[in-house]
């Protein structure tokens, strides 16, 4: 997809070879997946993914990051299948970039400037504007060296969009000062959604949805709420909070569900820092729903990180509902079986693309909602 939001063709999208590491060959499974999850964002951004290198290696190289060899052996790679971009699944360092990119003759970036430029691309509002580039600025001032990369010789496409892509070339000083801006304005949002936040404590009982990108929270809101929400098969196409009306009659009160940006392993800091308005309403949530993909091979250590993340945010829910999604599709009923056994309070299953479930989490959410009710003074 396009900046602009239109579909980008085949013939024109960036080709894309992507490099993993695993420190051993136990390493090895969870790497391969992580490579996968890069493809599933490098496409997202509008990349065409050609070829993907897995390396084990014990010890990151501090000079070239998988070392001198499979610099090499990539830059044949770039020269027979006409690549454009190289993407790393890891952090590099900005000597790292600096001799990489010298080697290959092309665009080298990391897993999180990749998140960014997704972030970038789906930034619709004022608000995600903002908060993106705040994000992107805090990022590039943390690698400036020397003279940093210019991005007018790298060119456009994937890692130079963004509302801040033009300002990423100044200097230090210049970027500090946008910085400070930035936070300003975005502290004067922070004000005004806590201002909301307090006038709706009391009257209004809220429900957020969370997890792992991917997971199906956008099509679970629309079958809640039966409101007009965009489903995308593209990683973080939710950055802005949607929130719709929920009805629940057995709730002596109104309610209101959120939608909130998927999370996802190694979500950059400055994302999270930057995003935090934004994400403030899980921390201000009455009921958060935590919505999993049930056929995912992956699905505990995605708990594991989205759980981390709920941690970073101070929002370690007493009243927390784990939901089960998409077991249509789980091709092996004792995988349910054990689930069921491992999670057996709090907990729903469901397939929100088929509206099985549906009733059965509706009540556990008017439960929970209720027993809140009961338990702190109106």
């Amino acid at each position: 997809m396009g900046a602009a939001g239109v579909s980008t063709s085949h013939v024109n999208r960036e080709r894309v070879l992507l490099v993993g590491l695993a420190r051993s060959s136990r390493e090895r499974e969870d790497r391969a997946e992580r490579l996968e999850e890069l493809a599933q964002l490098a496409r997202t951004a509008g990349g065409e993914v050609v070829e993907k290198l897995l390396q084990i290696r014990e010890h990151v190289d501090p000079g070239w990051y998988i070392g001198r060899g499979k610099v090499q052996e990539i830059r044949a790679y770039v020269g027979t299948l006409g690549v454009d971009t190289v993407i790393f699944d890891d952090p590099l360092t900005p000597v790292q970039r600096r001799n990489l990119e010298a080697a290959l003759g092309v665009k080298v970036l990391d897993r999180t400037e990749l998140i960014l430029d997704i972030f970038a691309l789906h930034a619709h509002s004022a608000d995600a504007h903002i908060q993106v580039e705040l994000a992107q600025l805090r990022y590039r001032l943390a690698h400036l060296t020397g003279q940093g990369r210019e991005l007018s010789r790298l060119g456009g496409g994937i890692g130079t969009r963004g509302p801040g892509e033009k300002k990423l070339e100044v200097d230090r000083r210049r970027i500090l000062q946008r910085i400070h801006a930035l936070q300003q304005k975005l502290e004067r949002l922070e004000r005004t959604k806590a201002l909301h936040a307090r006038y709706r404590r009391g009257r209004v009982l809220q429900v957020v949805l969370v997890g792992y990108t991917g997971s199906g929270k956008s099509t679970l809101m629309r079958a809640l709420t039966r409101a007009d929400v965009r489903v995308s098969e593209e990683l973080f196409s939710t950055l802005d909070t949607t929130t719709r009306v929920l009805y629940l009659p057995q709730v002596p009160r109104r309610v209101v569900c959120s939608d909130t940006v998927g999370f996802i392993r190694d979500l950059p800091p400055e994302l999270v820092a930057s995003f935090r308005a934004t994400l403030g309403v899980i921390r201000e949530a009455d009921l958060i729903l935590h919505v999993m993909d049930a056929s995912d091979p992956f699905l505990e250590e995605k708990m594991v990180e989205v759980e981390r993340i709920l941690e970073s945010l101070r929002s370690t829910h007493s009243r927390l509902l784990r939901v089960f999604n998409k077991t249509d599709i789980v091709l092996e009923p004792a995988r349910l079986e054990r689930l069921r056994e491992r999670y057996s309070t709090h907990t729903v299953f469901i397939s929100a693309l088929l509206g099985q479930g549906l009733e059965e989490l509706r009540q556990a959410m008017a439960n929970l909602l209720t027993a809140s009710l009961e338990e702190v003074p109106s």
